[in-house]
């Protein structure tokens, strides 16, 4: 067993701030491990410590080291082998791209994925403008109808906000738009369910929502490249907003489950799985 490893300070073992962004006792461990790992302390094929030495070593419990060695094989930086615990993995082949980061407050982790999906879903309009087809119009038009639809049934809309997206992706004619949605499914569809449950305790953020969609549609229906970039653009911008204005009792219990599931998202995993034919939703 390695003996290298460091005591947090007692700086680090503190609680998050109310007013700020800090990062979770997890991450705080999840960084001075990856960078005990990066400096060499714990070489190649090395075994990490024990739940219970680090435990002690970190002055934390073990649902903190366990969500700490989760993010590090997530990162590439650690894998469980049979017999063997968990042993670390070259760092240098290491690629990370966390998905929705927003250290203690889950609606930045949130507002992160809107910032980045603003650019791509705009982009995406302005090529559904200027190529869709008829019939690609159509399955628009039908998506959009089957939000409708969900919603008067009592659902959420997450699967047919979804599915809008999918098909504005189809009518740019670039494959790897849709290609990139279905990479990103399970991190859109936390994020779309996060925005969507927001949005449906208020009746006129419902409302909002619909005909910014419907805004959308418009626009590529009436190949106006310029207002279907604008209208997709101001769409995730005004949901970053809802987001950013929500109460603070809707961050709690399936919401802010969703919002951690959105923080240990990895883009790199994802991508690396989706190469080798494996599954293409984060985990």
């Amino acid at each position: 067993m390695q003996s290298t490893t460091e005591n947090l300070t007692e700086a680090e073992r503190q609680p998050a701030g109310k007013g700020g962004f800090e990062p979770t006792l997890a991450e705080r461990v999840t960084e001075h491990l990856a960078g005990q790992i990066r400096r060499g302390l714990y070489p190649v094929n090395a075994r990490l410590p024990t739940e219970k030495f680090m435990t002690e070593q970190y002055g934390v419990s073990r649902t903190v080291i366990r969500e700490a060695i989760s993010r590090l094989k997530s990162e590439g930086l650690v894998e469980s082998r049979q017999g063997s615990g968990t042993v670390v993995l070259n760092p240098a082949t290491a690629e990370v791209f966390r998905l929705g980061r927003g250290g203690s407050d889950p609606a930045l982790g949130v507002v992160r994925i809107l910032e980045l999906r603003r650019g791509i879903e705009a982009e995406m309009a302005a090529l559904a403008a200027e190529r869709r087809s008829d019939r690609q119009m159509d399955d628009i038009r039908n998506a959009l109808r089957e939000i409708d639809s969900a919603v008067r049934a009592g659902g959420d809309g997450v699967e047919e906000d979804l599915a809008f997206h999918l098909a504005v992706s189809r009518a740019t004619g670039n494959p790897h738009y849709t290609e990139l949605l279905g990479m990103l499914t399970r991190a859109l569809r936390d994020a779309i369910r996060l925005t969507r449950g927001n949005e449906a305790r208020h009746s006129d953020l419902a409302a909002h929502v619909r005909t910014e969609h419907a805004e959308i549609c418009a626009a590529i229906e009436t190949q106006d490249p310029p207002r279907a970039r604008q209208a997709a653009f101001q769409h995730m911008r005004n949901t970053e907003e809802r987001i950013l204005t929500a109460e603070r009792d809707f961050w709690t219990g399936d919401s802010r489950t969703a919002a951690q599931r959105l923080a240990g998202a990895n883009l790199s995993t994802v991508i690396r799985r989706a190469a080798e034919g494996g599954r293409t939703e984060a985990e």
